[in-house]
């Protein structure tokens, strides 16, 4: 079974996410999908296969030398995003693809274009798999999980290649940040382990934010507008205040790199009451927590001018991984020396937001990413190249024989 075909498989599985349910995994479709996997993997003869309450499903591909050889592991996740449905995917191959605009949806008039996605142009010749334009189509992370089971079958297809022990995890809810939380990476077992959820070939990540989300709560006071002069407070009023308070170039959208940001993703508001949501990032520790402790002091001064008006809560989510991995910076070499082998030129770059890997490197599993060659994550213009998942099987059967040599 070719990698294609496990991911063509794969996609017909709902399988999104969902963090308002509080459940793990947080939607029924994930532990429907974890129990297909589960019977795929014992019909390839994996050995230690479990899958817990929680919807994390472990393997093992056994040693197949007398060495001692470090552990890994390969890690990809089963949920796809919540920003767009996944539901009844309806994927096609474009092949030999020519450069030309992609109709997906010809009803809505929805095109994949140069014009709109100029890395298309990178993928001239390769066999596109696309959506329909009305769904995502799943290869965050779905392309990673196809890539891992068919290295694993080349693997055992071919014993002339050593390789050590082998761990195998697939998790639910990596995309609404909890696919570490319940991971136990004891029972896993690793020495290192990489997650394969990266874009375009050749990624290859070990940094990522830091991460922290802010609650600010504005209460107002609401008196009749009629006779509201002095007495009125309009907390979305004041909200609006605290948001030009913050500076301007530093969000999202004018930021790129390892510049770091505030985004405001929410904002909720009557004049008694407005609630605003943001997410603080940036790589650097010591300017995430100046971003905390800015939102904080921005609070204190709204409330010099409307005393006790304004609250903040902030929790952190994860922190930048690179701390973990750099001691280890020889697990960073492996990929890179299996990437060439495999003729591809690393790019070693900033995730510029989270992953599994972060998390449970701080949990004692140092876990960098590499790339699963999927484009346009999250939404209807997603596709992956059928070369690029092959590549991506290759890069992980480089490593495990890398490894054991």
């Amino acid at each position: 079974m070719t990698v294609t075909d496990r991911f063509l498989d794969f996609v017909k599985f709902d399988t999104q996410s969902d963090e308002a349910t509080n459940l793990t995994p947080s939607s029924p479709g994930q532990m429907e999908f974890a129990k297909y996997l589960k019977a795929i993997l014992l019909g390839m003869g994996l050995e230690e296969v479990s899958l817990d309450d929680n919807g994390y499903l472990f393997a093992t591909l056994p040693a197949n030398t007398d060495k001692n050889v470090p552990t890994i592991g390969f890690i990809a996740h089963m949920d796809t995003s919540p920003d767009m449905s996944g539901r009844h995917v309806n994927p096609r191959i474009v092949k030999n693809y020519d450069g030309q605009p992609i109709v997906l949806n010809e009803a809505e008039n929805i095109t994949l274009n140069t014009e709109d996605f100029p890395e298309l142009a990178n993928y001239l010749g390769n066999d596109l798999i696309v959506t329909d334009g009305t769904t995502l189509l799943g290869a965050d992370d779905k392309a990673g999980i196809a890539e891992i089971l068919t290295a694993m079958s080349y693997l055992q297809a071919h014993p002339e290649i050593k390789h050590g022990k082998i761990r195998i995890g697939f998790n639910p809810d990596e995309e609404i940040g909890l696919g570490a939380h319940k991971f136990d990476v004891e029972k896993f077992g690793c020495d290192f382990a990489y997650t394969m959820d990266g874009g375009a070939v050749g990624e290859l990540e070990y940094e990522n934010f830091n991460a922290a989300s802010a609650k600010v709560t504005i209460k107002g006071r609401n008196v009749h507008p009629g006779y509201a002069k002095h007495k009125m407070i309009n907390s979305i009023r004041v909200a609006n205040s605290f948001i030009t308070m913050l500076p301007r170039w530093e969000t999202p959208e004018h930021t790129e790199g390892y510049e770091g940001f505030y985004h405001l993703v929410g904002i909720e508001g009557t004049v008694e009451k407005t609630t605003l949501t943001y997410i603080i990032r940036d790589h650097d520790r010591a300017r995430f927590e100046s971003r905390k402790k800015e939102i904080e002091h921005l609070c204190r001064k709204t409330n010099m001018e409307f005393p006790g008006c304004c609250s903040v809560e902030i929790k952190d989510q994860y922190y930048n991984m690179r701390e973990k991995i750099e001691p280890m910076i020889h697990i960073i070499e492996l990929v890179e020396k299996a990437m060439r082998e495999a003729g591809i030129e690393p790019k070693v770059q900033p995730i510029r937001g989270g992953t599994d890997g972060a998390q449970l490197s701080f949990k004692g599993l140092p876990c960098p990413n590499i790339f699963a060659g999927g484009e346009n994550f999250h939404g209807r213009y997603e596709y992956v190249p059928i070369q690029s998942m092959e590549k991506a099987t290759e890069v992980i059967v480089n490593i495990c024989r890398l490894v054991a040599e």
